[in-house]
């Protein structure tokens, strides 16, 4: 049911999902190090630091029936929470997993035509210690969580195949429940210049961002969430 490769060094796992022979439902690549690590819109991932979670999901079956960023991003806050036994980790729409207000994990989904099939790839990025080269940067340091790196990544997969396989309309209503920005001013970015302001009020069945704004509520598909106080 699942390949697994791992590297000590590698330039993207995503990229790596783009070259490989997937040959069972899943495959699955791990990275100590990442060379040329990036984030959502073209946005660098800073990953030269071993004992974090650099991981990339890939599979040809059809997932286009589910939000998979927001689902990604949902299954590891369960996955860290559950190892904390806290409720301590938040979502920020679409892609980010936050603690303390700063931005600890990621998810970044990619599509991928090859040899007549259509692979969907998923890379989940998890900060347990990092330099704090940049303000927004946050890890787990805290908790010493890399010693249980590798029971924190079999929670990831089991929960993903479990999902994949018996999928449950209640995803929307427990990503709410974990939005840090839920019924919050928020500003909306694309491409660095600000699109929109209002009130975020949830997602649509879809993942999209539902937003009140002066001339009613606006649907949004993609973007960056800028909200006061949080990176």
């Amino acid at each position: 049911m699942v390949n697994l490769d791992i590297f000590n060094e590698i330039d993207s796992t995503n990229d790596e999902a783009k070259r490989i022979d997937i040959t069972k439902d899943f495959h699955v690549i791990l990275a100590e190090e990442q060379i040329q690590g990036r984030g959502r819109l073209g946005k660098k991932w800073l990953s030269p630091n071993s004992g974090n979670i650099y991981m990339t999901i890939a599979t040809i079956k059809d997932l286009s029936f589910m939000p998979i960023s927001l689902i990604s991003g949902l299954i590891c806050k369960n996955a860290i929470n559950s190892f904390l036994n806290r409720s301590l980790i938040m979502l920020k729409w679409p892609n980010d997993i936050i603690y303390k207000k700063k931005k600890i994990g990621g998810i970044l989904v990619e599509t991928e035509s090859s040899k007549d099939e259509l692979r969907t790839i998923i890379g989940i990025g998890i900060n347990f210690s990092i330099d704090k080269m940049e303000s927004w940067w946050g890890d787990l340091s805290e908790f010493k969580l890399e010693y249980q790196r590798n029971h924190l990544i079999n929670s990831i997969l089991s929960e993903f195949i479990k999902i994949f396989e018996n999928f449950s309309s209640d995803w929307k209503e427990q990503w709410m429940k974990s939005c840090i920005h839920m019924n919050k001013e928020i500003e909306i970015y694309k491409s660095e210049s600000l699109q929109m302001k209002g009130m975020f009020k949830g997602i649509d069945d879809k993942g999209n961002a539902i937003v009140e704004t002066k001339d009613g509520l606006e649907t949004i598909v993609s973007g960056e969430i800028s909200i006061k106080g949080v990176y």
